[in-house]
């Protein structure tokens, strides 16, 4: 079957399978003469590529390392490097993409196993056939079952910072009032720090960039408080991971007499607290070192429990109200 070519605005395009390939792709081109000798040079380089040639002997190991070369995010990529090691990509089937998911975290929720598997073994993939090493990928995602979770409030980090150790309490304080995730709060080192300024440099793991945080008074009064080694490389908050906290995280939140929540519940309660005082999801987003505002709103925009919420409404539209009153009054 040879490639059809089709216009996208000025730009022609190509699509078809060819070899048993499928092939897809932009010319580049707005000339039509020159779109057709472009997507003659892709089918007859696809027909005629050499058994023996990149395309048929990359690995996924070899993948991977481009991947990462590339700078791309390396989260979650070295579990499953280490479970395809040197398969063929080519040999690589959607559907054993998914089993691979299923190994790798047999109890798991669908959402875990499209996120830690899925989605990076796709990405690096993708990332081959960009290079024109490999066909392009694509797997169908587990069904994920969202589940309501609870945020944390002012209320629940205050409590739990009057029972916990200063470094645990300036942990949980951090991530409220920052919405830094927690292992971007454990990678906060003291040269991260300027309580001065009241600023801290966040380096965001999931999204591969960096923000600088403001630190409100209560943060700043927690960090100062913690009694540590205060060498620019060492960390402000001592723990090696987030194993390493979690038995005190829970022993303090016992000993508070609060619901058990997560560390993600901070993050969580930043946004909702952000998005009920009225501030707008892009900002939030931006704040919070989220990538997608959308995402924000969709995931952190929970309703408010209070169904007297109208009055402010009312309140507001009696002020007006009163301006333009007072305003005619001074005219008459």
């Amino acid at each position: 079957m040879s490639l059809k070519h089709f216009k996208r605005g000025e730009i022609w395009h190509y699509r078809g399978t060819v070899a048993k390939r499928r092939l897809r792709g932009s010319t580049g081109h707005a000339d039509k003469e020159k779109a057709l000798q472009f997507i003659a040079k892709i089918e007859h380089d696809a027909r005629n590529r050499h058994p023996d040639g990149k395309q048929e002997t990359l690995t996924f190991a070899q993948a991977a390392i481009m991947y990462l070369n590339a700078e791309k995010p390396d989260r979650f990529i070295s579990r499953v490097a280490a479970y395809w090691k040197n398969t063929p990509v080519r040999n690589i089937k959607s559907g054993a993409i998914r089993q691979s998911a299923i190994v790798l975290h047999p109890k798991a929720s669908g959402a875990t196993r499209n996120r830690q598997v899925i989605v990076p073994t796709q990405a690096i993939i993708n990332f081959a056939a960009s290079l024109d090493l490999c066909g392009q990928m694509k797997v169908s995602r587990f069904p994920v079952v969202t589940v309501e979770k609870e945020p944390a409030t002012w209320e629940w980090v205050q409590a739990f910072m009057a029972v916990a150790s200063p470094h645990l309490g300036a942990l949980a304080c951090f991530m409220f009032l920052t919405g830094a995730r927690v292992s971007e709060a454990l990678a906060v080192r003291w040269s991260d720090i300027d309580l001065a300024s009241r600023r801290a440099l966040i380096k965001q793991t999931k999204i591969g960039a960096e923000r600088r945080a403001h630190l409100p008074p209560a943060l700043v009064a927690a960090i100062a408080n913690i009694p540590s080694n205060r060498e620019p490389g060492a960390k402000v908050f001592k723990y090696s991971s987030r194993d390493t906290a979690k038995p005190l995280w829970r022993a303090a939140i016992k000993r508070a007499g609060i619901k058990p929540l997560s560390y993600h519940a901070c993050r969580h309660g930043f946004a909702t607290a952000m998005l009920h005082a009225g501030v707008d999801p892009i900002t939030v987003a931006k704040l919070g070192g989220w990538k997608d505002a959308k995402h924000v709103f969709s995931t952190y925009g929970h309703a408010m429990h209070d169904d007297t919420l109208a009055d402010r409404i009312g309140t507001r539209i009696g002020t007006v109200e009163n301006i333009i009153v007072e305003k005619q009054s001074v005219k008459g």
